[in-house]
């Protein structure tokens, strides 16, 4: 069973920048494909960015292309997420999940496709 733990999430002024990681415990962290989601109030949880295993595929939500980053680190076992520029539409629950088929088999943006989500860390932009 593969647990994935979010952290860095907290407040931050609009046009500020804030990263996020995500560790998982159990399972190989450099077989899954990994993404980022968001959840915010009275909202439906969408998608935000995806990495494949290798790191060489990248997707973005249009909503933060040119705003976020998402990269692994492989070798540590880690995911990140770098915002920057951020608004306070991008206040949310953010959360990390990850799949075991590659993207090829089904939707990158896809909540189903994943099959590991972690608890998510509250981000909280102020205009």
């Amino acid at each position: 069973q593969v647990q994935l733990v979010e952290s860095g999430g907290g407040l931050v002024q609009a046009g500020g920048s804030l990263s996020l990681s995500c560790a998982p415990s159990g399972g190989t962290f450099s077989s899954y494909q990994m993404g980022w989601f968001r959840q915010a109030p009275g909202k439906e949880r969408e998608f935000v960015a995806a990495i494949s295993r290798s790191g060489a595929s990248i997707y973005y939500a249009d909503s933060v292309q040119g705003r976020f980053t998402i990269s692994r680190d492989n070798t540590k076992n880690t995911l990140y997420l770098q915002m920057s520029s951020l608004k306070p539409e991008d206040t949310a629950v953010y959360y990390c999940a990850a799949r075991t088929t590659p993207f090829y088999s089904g939707p990158y943006y896809h909540i189903r496709e994943y099959d590991y989500w972690g608890q998510g860390t509250q981000v909280t932009v102020s205009s």
